[in-house]
């Protein structure tokens, strides 16, 4: 009789033979930025989560520090919005002043911009409108525009988030040209058209004013489709390709790992953490044990990098290990 159980009968076994290893290094700290003063809004669909302006955002980049969590990826909501998004690469918007406020205040932060229109436009979608189509081409332009001015303020990692093809070769020639060849792009490769986005559209006010995103965003259903939007993404100049959401979607991060050889970063986003914290605070489940055992499901899938709202509890949940 084989007897797999002897290696289980041990914690100090059990540690010795762990075959993946949870580490602080690898998290990303999603953080709002709203323009003006005196904000802390919460965001009620996401408990513990909140909006921020730049003069109170230290309160929240404190944390980070003290947890250890090395990168923070940015979203700005912006006072004024229109038909064009022009907020998202005014070299004075607010996410740009958020960078410069953070690179000179926690220089050792990386700092990674999310690239694009929904947050800054007065329909809510990701692209330029024309009659009702989201134009692709049209809109490469924008993303470009914004991704140099973002690089401009500090920005270490461009996330283009927008889904419009042919974006992060427009975006990586744009940002050559401007000087910044050493500014990564993080693509997001993979974003499905999910229904796991609601709290986010809460916090970011990006609730489209008409439609839905299907037409350029992924059907859930395409999973080789995935891996040719990564191939993609990797011959157009990403240095790391993104899965999004994660945890639906965690037979895609393994394809994308068995396929490529590049670093892969997953969304743990905004409505798979506010069903953990719902669930959590009816009683119904163990909160750390439940987003200890769903992240390393997504190191374990094929993830270098976890861009999650647990991460601050799950540094310290870490740390409390060592």
């Amino acid at each position: 009789m084989v007897r797999m159980r002897r290696l289980r009968m041990k914690e100090t076994v059990r540690n010795m033979v762990r075959e993946t290893t949870l580490r602080k290094e690898e998290l990303v700290y999603p953080i709002f930025v709203a323009e003006g003063e005196q904000i802390k809004n919460p965001v009620d669909s996401m408990p513990g989560i909140f909006q921020w302006s730049i003069d109170r955002i230290d309160e929240e980049l404190e944390r980070v520090r003290a947890a250890g969590v090395p990168a923070v990826l940015l979203f700005g909501i912006p006072k004024h919005k229109d038909e064009v998004g022009s907020e998202a690469y005014r070299d004075e918007g607010v996410t740009q002043q958020a960078i410069r406020h953070i690179k000179k205040t926690f220089p050792e932060l990386l700092v990674i911009a999310d690239v694009c229109l929904c947050e800054y436009t007065s329909h809510g979608h990701c692209g330029l409108v024309h009659e009702g189509e989201i134009l692709n081409d049209e809109t490469l332009e924008l993303l470009a525009k914004a991704s140099v001015s973002l690089a401009k303020a500090g920005a270490d990692v461009i996330a283009p988030s927008d889904m419009m093809d042919g974006r992060v070769e427009y975006i990586r020639k744009a940002l050559d040209e401007a000087g910044f060849i050493n500014t990564l792009i993080m693509a997001y490769s993979a974003k499905f058209a999910s229904g796991y986005y609601s709290p986010f559209r809460d916090a970011a006010h990006s609730t489209p004013a008409f439609g839905d995103r299907r037409t350029y965003q992924m059907d859930p259903a395409n999973g080789r489709e995935a891996i040719r939007e990564c191939e993609n993404d990797i011959a157009e100049g990403a240095d790391i390709i993104m899965i999004k959401p994660a945890l639906a979607y965690l037979d895609v991060v393994k394809a994308a790992s068995l396929a490529t050889n590049y670093p892969i970063a997953v969304y743990n986003v905004s409505g798979e953490y506010s069903m953990v914290k719902a669930a959590a605070q009816n009683g119904w489940i163990d909160e750390r044990r439940i987003v200890l055992e769903n992240l390393t499901a997504m190191k374990r899938a094929g993830a270098k990098i976890i861009i999650t709202y647990h991460a601050l509890d799950v540094a310290g949940w870490l740390s409390q290990e060592e």
